[in-house]
C-alpha cells in the first residue's frame, strides 16, 4: 500500500523534476486575500502571481498546500463524519504555470502522473470539459486516447473557474475516478451524478480570459494554469478504498481515538470516532499556524470545530478530555511532512485540554436544558428556535451543536425561531446601550458592529496584513467614500493595527492598495471594546467601502510600545516583591516614548527601594527569558496566580502573559490583552525617571526603556561632564567638590549672618534702620527694621535686645524678596502682663496676614507685605500702650 505521505512526496517529485519549484505550503491564514477566512485552494498563495501584482523568480511552481474550508460560504463543517470524503482541514495537490505552459502541457503532465507513475487503470478515468472548450477535447482524445465518451462537455460553472466578478478565468477539466458499479451513481452531467460511484480526483484549470463584472472581456497575455488534487481523494484511490476515512492517516488517527476512548471504531461509534479524526487535524494545523481559540472571527470558526469534537468525545464516553492526548498521534503521522506541527506541539496540546476542560461544563449544563426540552418530542420534531437561542445564550452552546446533537435523533432545529431570537436579543441590547449614557453619537459604532461583528485583531503574531474595508467613517457619519487629502476613520474586518486599551496607545503606520490608494495612519482606537477604528488621512487615491486595503504598522513604535508594555508588568512585580502584596496597580500609561505606572502605596519610596527595583527589573531583562501567552478563563487565569489589571474588561477568556523566571512559577503572571515582546531582552534596558505622589495613597513612578533610557542617561551624564568642567573636577570628585563649596557656602552665609547682625546692634552704614529704646506706657521699648535680612538670624538679635534691654519689650522686623518676617521679645518679668505671641499676631495683621506664635517671651511670625515694616513695629507699640490703659 502506497501511504499518504508517499503519495504527496511523489507528487511533488514528479513536478520538481519536471522543473516546477516546490514551494512550502503557506499558512492557513491567507496574506494576500482579506477577503477569505482560511486558505481553501491551493491557488490562493498564488493568486497574486497569477494577477500580475507579485512575480516569483520561478514561472512554473507545485505545491500540497494545507487548506480548510469550515467557515463562510466554504463551509464543509456540517456534513463532516457523516459523508465519504468531507473535510474541514485537507491537502490540495497542485502544479501551476504563471504564463509559462497551457493546455497540453497540464493534461500531459496529469495523464502521465495518473496512468504510468502512479499506474492508475485508464479505463477507471473520466474527463469532462467546459462545454466550449474544442481544444481541451481534443487534447483529452489525443494525449490520453480516451473515448468521446469518457470526455463529457459540462455546460454549468462546474467547468467554468473565476477568480471572482474581476480578473482572471477560464474553462476547467475535472478528472473522475469510477470506483466501480457495486456504488450508485452515476458520469458527471448524468442524473446519477450526486452518486459515490464517480469521484473527482483532479481539476485543471486553464486560465485563459479576463472579465469585468462577471463579463469576459478579452483574453489573458500569458495563459496560465492551476490544478488541484486532493491527496485524501487521491490517496483512497491508490490504497484501494473508496471511502477517504479508510486510508492509513485517518485509520490511524481513528486507532488512536478507539483506544483512549475504549470504544469499538466502527458500527454507531464511526461518526463520532470520523469527527474526532478531521477536526483534530483541523485544530492541530489552525493552533500551529497562530490561530487560538476566541469568540469572533478565526478564532471561532476554530472553537467551533474543536467543540464539535469534544462532544463526539462525549458521546463515546470519555470521561476525561480527550483531544489533547491525540496530538502525539498526529504529530507522527503528519510531523515530518509539516515539520510546524512539531514546533507547536505542547501549543497545541495545552489549548486543546484548556478548551475541552472549559468546553465540558457548558456541554453537560447545555445537554441537561436540550434532554429536557427534547423529552415529550416525537421522532422527527422540531426544537423551538427559542430554546436553541436559550442553550446559545445562556450555557454558551453553540447553534450547529444543538442541530448536531439532534441529528441522531431524527429531530431538526427551528432556525426561523433562533434567528428571530437573535434579534430580539441584539435589540435590547441596543436599547440598553443608548440608555447607559454614552454619548449619542457613538451610536455609529454599535450599527458597525451589529452588521459586521468585531474587528479581528491579527496584530500579535505580526505587523501587516491585507484587510477589507467595512465602514468609513467621516466626522461623525457613515460615508462610502475617501479623497486624498481627506481625515477619516477606517474600519476593516481584520487588522495588524492595536487599538488603544488597557492603558496601551493605539498603534499607527500606513495603508494602500494597488489602485493607488495610500493613507497615513495616526492613530487606532477601539469603540466598543470590539471595532479597531484607524484615524488616517487620505495622501493619495481614493478608498471606499469594500475595498481591499494593506495595513503596515509602524513597527518601530510598535517595539518601542512593546518594550516599554513588558516592563510595566515587570516594574508591578518588582514592586509587589519590594514593597509588600499590597501594591496594586491603579492606572498607566504606555506610550511610545515613555511609561507610567500608577499603584496603591502609602509612603513615597526611598532611594534604596528604587534602585533595587531598577536593578531587579534590569536583571530580568539581562536573563532574555521568553514571554508566553496563555488562553484561560479569568477564573481559572487568577486561580493559578495571575493578576488582573486595573481598568480592564475581562471577557470569557483571557490572555495571561508569564514572563521572568520565579521560584515556583513566572516572576510576572498578569492577565493583559496588549502587545509585548517576545523576550525580555527586547526592552534592552530599564530607567526610573521619577517617582511623586498622585493622591492620598497613590504613587506614580515615570520610567524610560531601551533607547530613550539609553539617551536619558547619556543625556545625565554630559551634563555631568559639564558640571565637571565649571568645577575643575574629574566627573567622580564631582560629589565630593560640592559637598566641599556646600560647606563653604554655609560658612561664609553665618560668617555674613554674623556681620548683619553686628552692624544692626552698632546701627551703622545704613544697613538698618534702628530706634533708640523708648519708653512706651512706662516699658523700655526697642524696635528695628532690617533690610534683606535673613529670618533664621532674627530670634539672636532679639535676645541680645532684650539683655540690653533688662526689662522691655524688643520687636525686630527682617524684610527679604518682598516678605516680612517679625520676632517679638518680652523679658521674664513682664510675661505677666505682657505677652509676646499677642503682640506678634498684632505685627503679623498689619503686615498683611494672619497668626504668628511662640512662647510669651518670645514669638515670630510674617506676612507677605514687607513694605509694612513700619506699620508692624507700630502694631506692636500700640498695643503695649493700650495694654497700660486697660490695665
Amino acid at each position: 500500500m502506497t501511504s499518504t505521505n508517499d503519495i504527496r512526496r511523489s507528487f511533488l517529485d514528479y513536478f520538481g523534476s519536471a522543473g516546477h519549484r516546490i514551494v512550502p505550503s503557506a499558512p492557513l491564514v491567507p496574506h494576500n486575500d482579506p477577503t477569505l477566512m482560511f486558505v481553501n485552494a491551493g491557488m490562493v498563495p498564488f493568486k497574486n502571481v497569477f494577477t500580475g501584482l507579485e512575480t516569483r523568480p520561478y514561472s512554473t511552481a507545485t505545491s500540497s498546500q494545507k487548506c480548510v474550508r469550515a467557515g463562510g460560504k466554504h463551509n464543509d463543517l456540517d456534513n463532516v463524519g457523516y459523508t465519504a470524503r468531507h473535510h474541514t482541514f485537507f491537502e490540495m495537490l497542485g502544479n501551476f504555470s504563471f504564463g509559462d505552459y497551457f493546455k497540453e502541457e497540464a493534461i500531459t503532465h496529469a495523464w502521465t502522473l495518473l496512468t504510468k507513475e502512479w499506474g492508475l487503470n485508464p479505463d477507471k478515468l473520466t474527463a469532462t470539459v467546459y462545454h466550449t472548450d474544442d481544444q481541451a477535447f481534443d487534447l483529452w482524445k489525443k494525449i490520453a486516447g480516451l473515448p468521446e465518451e469518457r470526455i463529457i462537455r459540462i455546460p454549468t460553472k462546474d467547468n467554468f473557474w473565476a477568480m471572482g466578478s474581476d480578473g482572471p478565468c477560464g474553462p476547467c477539466s475535472e478528472i473522475f475516478y469510477d470506483h466501480g458499479d457495486h456504488i450508485w451513481g452515476g458520469p458527471p452531467g448524468s442524473p446519477e451524478e450526486d452518486g459515490d460511484r464517480f469521484v473527482e480526483i483532479w481539476n485543471l484549470v486553464f486560465m485563459q480570459f479576463v472579465q469585468e463584472n462577471d463579463v469576459q472581456i478579452g483574453e489573458l497575455p500569458k495563459p496560465s494554469i492551476d490544478t488541484g488534487m486532493g491527496l485524501e481523494r487521491i490517496a483512497a484511490v491508490l490504497q484501494g478504498v473508496h471511502d477517504n476515512y479508510d486510508t492509513d492517516t485517518f485509520k490511524a488517527l481513528i486507532a488512536a481515538s478507539g483506544e483512549l476512548t475504549k470504544s469499538a471504531t466502527d458500527g454507531d461509534n464511526t461518526a463520532s470516532h470520523r469527527v474526532i479524526a478531521d477536526h483534530l487535524r483541523a485544530s492541530g494545523f489552525l493552533v500551529a499556524d497562530g490561530v487560538l481559540p476566541a469568540n469572533e472571527g478565526r478564532g471561532y470558526v476554530l472553537r467551533r470545530i474543536m467543540r464539535r469534537a469534544m462532544r463526539h468525545a462525549h458521546l463515546l464516553g470519555s470521561a476525561q478530555p480527550l483531544m489533547h492526548r491525540l496530538v502525539p498521534a498526529l504529530v507522527a503521522e503528519m510531523g515530518a511532512a509539516y515539520p510546524e506541527l512539531v514546533r507547536a506541539q505542547p501549543l497545541i496540546e495545552e489549548t486543546l485540554k484548556l478548551e475541552e476542560i472549559r468546553f465540558r461544563q457548558t456541554l453537560a449544563n447545555g445537554l441537561r436544558l436540550l434532554d429536557e426540552a427534547t423529552a415529550t418530542m416525537p421522532d422527527g420534531g422540531t426544537l423551538p428556535g427559542a430554546t436553541a437561542f436559550k442553550l446559545y445564550d445562556t450555557f454558551g452552546f453553540p447553534y450547529d451543536l444543538t442541530e448536531d446533537a439532534l441529528r441522531g435523533q431524527g429531530m431538526t432545529v427551528d432556525r426561523a425561531g433562533f434567528d428571530a431570537a437573535m434579534a430580539e436579543q441584539k435589540a435590547a441590547a441596543r436599547a440598553a446601550w443608548k440608555g447607559s449614557g454614552d454619548k449619542a453619537s457613538d451610536d455609529i459604532w454599535f450599527d458597525i458592529a451589529e452588521e459586521h461583528g468585531g474587528t479581528e485583531f491579527i496584530g500579535y503574531s505580526g505587523h501587516e496584513g491585507d484587510a477589507q474595508v467595512i465602514a468609513l467613517v467621516k466626522d461623525g457619519a457613515r460615508v462610502d467614500a475617501a479623497l486624498a487629502g481627506e481625515e477619516v476613520v477606517i474600519l476593516t474586518n481584520q487588522t495588524p493595527f492595536y487599538g488603544e486599551s488597557g492603558g496601551q496607545q493605539g498603534d499607527a503606520g500606513k495603508a494602500n492598495n494597488d489602485s493607488g490608494f495610500s493613507a497615513d495612519i495616526g492613530d487606532t482606537s477601539k469603540p466598543l471594546g470590539r471595532l479597531h477604528a484607524h484615524k488616517a488621512k487620505v495622501t493619495g487615491g481614493s478608498i471606499k467601502v469594500g475595498d481591499a486595503i494593506h495595513l503596515a504598522v509602524d513597527v518601530a513604535r510598535r517595539s518601542q510600545l512593546r518594550a516599554n508594555h513588558s516592563a510595566t508588568h515587570l516594574l508591578h512585580a518588582a514592586l509587589r516583591q519590594r514593597l509588600g502584596g499590597h501594591v496594586s496597580q491603579k492606572g498607566s500609561l504606555v506610550a511610545a516614548d515613555r511609561l507610567r505606572f500608577d499603584f496603591a502605596h502609602p509612603k513615597p519610596l526611598t532611594g534604596e527601594d528604587i534602585a533595587w527595583i531598577e536593578a531587579e527589573v534590569n536583571r530580568h531583562i539581562r536573563e532574555n527569558d521568553a514571554v508566553t501567552t496563555r488562553l484561560m478563563t479569568p477564573d481559572d487565569a487568577i486561580a493559578a496566580g495571575a493578576m488582573a489589571l486595573f481598568g480592564e474588561k475581562y471577557g470569557d477568556e483571557v490572555r495571561v502573559l508569564s514572563m521572568g523566571k520565579g521560584v515556583e512559577q513566572s516572576w510576572s503572571v498578569e492577565l493583559c490583552g496588549g502587545t509585548h515582546v517576545g523576550a525580555l531582552g527586547d526592552i534592552g534596558l530599564f530607567k526610573i525617571v521619577t517617582e511623586s505622589a498622585v493622591s492620598s495613597g497613590v504613587r506614580r513612578i515615570e520610567a524610560l526603556t531601551g533607547e530613550a533610557a539609553r539617551l536619558y542617561l547619556a543625556g545625565r551624564e554630559e551634563r555631568l561632564r559639564e558640571a565637571a568642567a565649571t568645577l575643575k573636577t574629574t566627573p567622580d570628585e564631582v560629589p565630593a567638590r560640592i559637598a566641599t563649596l556646600v560647606e563653604e557656602r554655609r560658612r561664609l552665609e553665618r560668617e555674613l549672618t554674623e556681620a548683619k547682625k553686628a552692624l544692626a546692634l552698632g546701627g551703622g552704614a545704613g544697613k538698618a534702620e534702628a530706634n533708640a529704646p523708648e519708653q512706651v506706657a512706662g516699658t523700655a521699648f526697642y524696635g528695628q527694621i532690617l533690610a534683606d535680612f535673613d529670618p533664621k538670624g532674627l530670634r539672636g538679635l532679639v535676645d541680645e535686645a532684650k539683655a540690653r534691654l533688662g526689662s522691655g519689650v524688643a520687636v525686630v522686623v527682617a524684610t527679604k524678596d518682598g516678605r516680612a518676617t517679625v520676632a517679638v521679645g518680652v523679658t521674664d518679668d513682664l510675661v505677666a502682663r505682657l505677652s509676646a505671641v499677642d503682640l506678634v499676631k498684632r505685627a503679623v495683621a498689619a503686615l498683611g496676614a494672619q497668626g504668628g506664635g511662640g512662647r510669651p517671651d518670645m514669638a515670630q511670625g510674617g506676612g507677605p507685605d514687607g513694605a509694612k515694616a513700619a506699620e508692624a513695629v507700630a502694631a506692636v507699640r500700640e498695643a503695649m500702650a493700650g495694654s497700660a490703659v486697660a490695665a
